[in-house]
Formats: C-alpha cells, structure tokens, sequence
C-alpha cells in the first residue's frame, strides 16, 4: 500500500477509455454527472457517449434499449439518486429482463456510504445495498481502492449481467497495489489472519479498519481482516471457510445494521451453516445522519471510527 490517492472513478473511466480503443460495442451514459477523467471520453467517443440529463430514470431506460441491442452499456451518476430514483426501472428492466435477455448494463453509482459526507442525508448512500440485494441477476461490486475499481473493468465487460458498482467519492490510497493475485470471482480478499476475532467488512470502512488492525498488531494482538469487494454472488464457502476459525465476527459498514446489509450477508452464512460463530455488528442505528462535519467526524460520533473499533474489538477480547 502506498500514499497516492486516486478516484475510484477517475481509475475507472480511464480503463475504460483504453477498451473503448479497441471494442466498438462500449457505450458511456451520464447523468449529467462529470469527473476530470470524463472529458476526454466524451471528445474522443463523442458517438458513443450520451448525456441524458438528470434523469436517473430515463438513464436505466435508454442503457437497457442500448444493452438488448447487444451493447456494452456504463450508466453513470451519484449512488442515492440512480439507485432510488430510478430503483422500479432497475427492478423492472434489468432485474426482471435479464432473467431472458444478456443486459450487460454496468450502474455506476458514485458517492457510495458517507462519502458525499457535509451534503448531509438527501446525499448519504447507506441504503443501496440491502435494496439492490433483493433484486435477482445483479452483480453488486463494492471496491475499497482504485486498483480494485480498474480491475474490475474487464470483469464487467466479459460478464454479461446487470452490475451495480458503488463507488467512493473520495480519493483514496491503494490497498491492493502489491498484491498481484486478485480472485474477483471469489468475492473478498483475507488481508489479515487473526486468533479469535476477524472483521469483515467493505468499500472505505476497509481503510479505518486496517488501519486498526495495524495498530493492534503493534501490540501483540492478531486481528483478522476480510475485505468483501463482491456482496453478490461471492464463493459463499470459500468465505465460511475463512470465517470458522474464529470465535467472533465483526461486521463494519456504512449502512443501517440489521437492514439486509453485510451483516445480513454474514448473518445468512453463518445461519446456513448452523454455525455458534457470535456475530457483532457495527453500523448506523435505525436513524439518518444529520450531523454536520466530515467523514471522521460523522463516524466518531457513531463510534464507527478506528478508536471505536478498537475499543469494539477489546470489549469483545474482554469476554473470554
């Protein structure tokens, strides 16, 4: 890992603009959403990119049309707005047609969790995956960095199926920068190897809890850490089989805990597997975020910081 800190969608757009070189079967669609990446495409593919406005909707509309006639479609706009806004042309296009049809419709949302944090409530984004898990046949890719985002863009052209990628607003550093065997298909990545506990968590909390798990291990506690990079589908077994050897699990998201989120996904497997792993859970409460302040401000008071994880994880320590 090192310190340069890059846009998931910056990284994104770039690697896509490179296939586009070579597939003329790419189509890039906005919301009348930019970045500083997007320039460039919009001139030099001017013939297969389209603004459609703000009209989340009508983007879902026009990427289906495009997808059935057998394109490669990237619809692209802010997280809240394209999957609640638009969720029944989700549901009924690309969930419902793609049980008949290939619809290779990629949902780029970007501002996934808190990162549009001082927007406030209307710009948070912490329902998006319990509701975009109900629908079948979608892909729900959610990256810690960029270099997982870039990877991902060959994935999504090969796999011909709705995808929705939630994407950080901010720029982050690289987690995964020298690790060179990356399994997309399997889902998560073990970026460290505990004793009794094992965090479990996705998107930016990845960065606040490996930064915790660092700082224990500066103290002789082995904390182990799973990054879920894939919420749907994942090697469900593949993943148990990291998860029982430990005693406690530790759910972390920027999302309503107990709403179908990760810690639904954990609960479901360790339920299935009539497993007596004990699940903890940490998350927002049953409440918007209202506060005002960044990020680490939001998260501190949520005890969803890495100081609130840490005292989590000794309290949980503090029971055997």
């Amino acid at each position: 890992m090192n310190t340069e800190k890059k846009t998931m969608r910056d990284v994104f757009i770039e690697r896509i603009y490179t296939r586009m070189l070579d597939d003329d079967t790419i189509f890039f669609l906005s919301a009348d959403f930019g970045s500083p990446k997007l320039d460039r495409l919009r001139k030099d593919y001017s013939d297969r990119f389209i603004n459609v406005g703000i009209a989340e909707q009508n983007l879902i509309n026009v990427a289906t049309g495009l997808a059935l006639e057998g394109f490669t479609v990237y619809a692209y706009a802010i997280a809240p707005f394209l999957t609640m806004r638009a969720y029944e042309q989700i549901r009924n296009n690309l969930s419902l047609l793609s049980r008949t049809h290939d619809i290779n419709v990629n949902l780029i949302g970007v501002g996934a969790g808190l990162s549009y944090d001082v927007s406030g409530p209307t710009h948070h984004c912490i329902e998006d995956i319990s509701i975009i898990r109900t629908l079948p046949n979608i892909t729900i890719f959610s990256p810690s960095d960029w270099v997982l985002a870039e990877k991902f863009v060959d994935y999504s052209i090969e796999n011909k199926r709705p995808k929705y990628l939630r994407f950080d607003s901010k720029p982050l550093p690289d987690i995964y920068g020298d690790k060179k065997t990356i399994n997309l298909e399997k889902g998560f990545f073990e970026l460290a190897e505990g004793n009794e506990i094992c965090l479990v968590t996705t998107g930016y909390m990845v960065h606040t809890a490996l930064s915790a798990v660092n700082t224990l291990a500066e103290d002789g506690v082995n904390i182990g850490l799973i990054d879920m990079f894939l919420l749907k589908p994942f090697n469900s077994d593949h993943l148990f089989e990291k998860l029982s050897k430990y005693k406690y699990i530790i759910a972390i998201e920027e999302a309503f805990i107990g709403k179908g989120g990760l810690d639904s996904i954990i609960s479901d497997i360790l339920s299935n597997k009539e497993s007596n792993i004990k699940l903890k859970k940490m998350g927002f409460s049953d409440n918007y975020v209202f506060d005002i302040g960044s990020r680490e401000h939001l998260h501190k008071l949520n005890n969803m910081d890495k100081e609130g994880i840490i005292k989590n994880i000794k309290d949980t320590l503090k029971k055997y």
